[in-house]
């Protein structure tokens, strides 16, 4: 019998896939206290901000919730002065860092991994999509060393790994040299309306950041003359504004609701980057509208190509602008393709995931 839970983030400043799934554990173990680096309360909807969350010292630091990067040296530090002496069952939702916390010898650590730190990893490709100069270059190639060293020993800490996605397990197995068990995050599908038809535009619905790759969809769609609405906000607003034609309309952020609507009655939705998983696209399917993406990374565990949407293959403009101009949004069956989401439901992963620790729990026992 478990005597107490702690939960761990890598960070709350901002809400999206990471804190939809924190949600549904601190909704299982509704007494376990949320240990993260840093907490801003204004970033997140209402329910969060009263959870028990505790903090790092890095909480304390100026500018460090609105721009968390230059921290990134201070992190471990941050991490592994986390108190969890008092708590038999730790689990860690991390994209970077979290699974670096110390638990005692008695305690489970589980870690359910979003991926192992893109920007450690596959650092050439993020140097790419952030811009980074020959200088800025140089100058972290030394501190990204100290973070690799010590993101592959923190690694070693956790006891049974999670992965999102089976690209996620591969990057587990590659980078930390661990095994992990594939469990895909939720949706909620009941709470998504079905679409009952569509209207002439296409969507994205994203951070507007430079490795989503939302300028392929902005170039292909002004060629082609085609409405694209962009849903999101973020730093690479202004480049992709500039190169944007006049068929493209970015809306910035809205409630919840008004995105929903936009999802049910769209012709389908654009997903041109390479994600880890990406719920998105679910939350598409769910309400019965159809997914072009490109054919690497979560989206092929979660796009049925003929069924549920089509894929690119190749991460160019001029490829997505050919398979949108072969779309026929008739083609598709809404009540099919909400079908091929309800796999990724709620109540699947509570089961799933239940079931997990709980083995888990008695093999550590044992």
């Amino acid at each position: 019998m478990v005597a107490r839970a702690a939960l761990v983030a890598s960070w709350l400043n901002q809400y999206g896939g990471a804190e939809r799934v924190l949600e549904v554990l601190h909704d299982m173990y509704p007494q376990a206290p949320i240990f993260t680096s840093i907490f801003w309360p204004e970033a997140l909807p209402p329910p969060i901000r009263s959870w028990d969350v505790r903090v790092s010292f890095l909480n304390k630091l100026p500018l460090i919730r609105e721009h968390h990067q230059p921290f990134l040296p201070l992190y471990p530090l941050a991490f592994e002065g986390l108190d969890l002496t008092d708590y038999d069952l730790v689990i860690s939702i991390s994209s970077a860092f979290a699974h670096g916390v110390i638990t005692p010898p008695h305690a489970l650590h589980i870690c359910y991994s979003l991926t192992p730190p893109r920007f450690l990893w596959d650092y050439h490709h993020y140097a790419e999509g952030e811009n980074l100069g020959p200088l800025a270059r140089a100058a972290l190639a030394p501190i990204l060393l100290y973070l690799r060293l010590w993101d592959r020993a923190a690694s070693a800490r956790v006891d049974r790994f999670l992965a999102i996605s089976r690209t996620v397990q591969r990057r587990i197995a590659k980078y930390w040299g661990r095994e992990a068990e594939v469990i895909h995050p939720p949706i909620d599908v009941s709470s998504f309306a079905l679409s009952d038809g569509y209207d002439d535009y296409f969507l994205i619905v994203s951070r507007l950041v430079p490795y989503k790759r939302l300028d392929l969809a902005v170039r292909a769609f002004s060629d082609l003359k085609r409405t694209l609405l962009v849903v999101g906000d973020g730093r690479d607003r202004a480049r992709l504004q500039a190169m944007a034609g006049p068929t493209i309309r970015f809306m910035g952020r809205l409630p919840e609701e008004e995105m929903r609507k936009l999802l049910r009655r769209c012709q389908a939705l654009i997903f041109p980057g390479e994600e880890d998983f990406g719920l998105v696209p679910l939350e598409a399917q769910a309400s019965g509208r159809p997914v072009i993406a490109y054919a690497a990374g979560g989206a092929l565990e979660t796009v049925e190509e003929g069924v549920s949407g089509l894929f690119f293959h190749e991460q160019r403009a001029d490829a997505l602008a050919e398979v949108v101009r072969q779309f026929d949004a008739s083609q598709f069956s809404p009540v099919l393709i909400r079908e091929r989401a309800r796999a990724f439901d709620l109540q699947n992963f509570r089961a799933r995931i239940k079931a997990f620790i709980e083995a888990a729990l008695s093999e550590k026992e044992a």
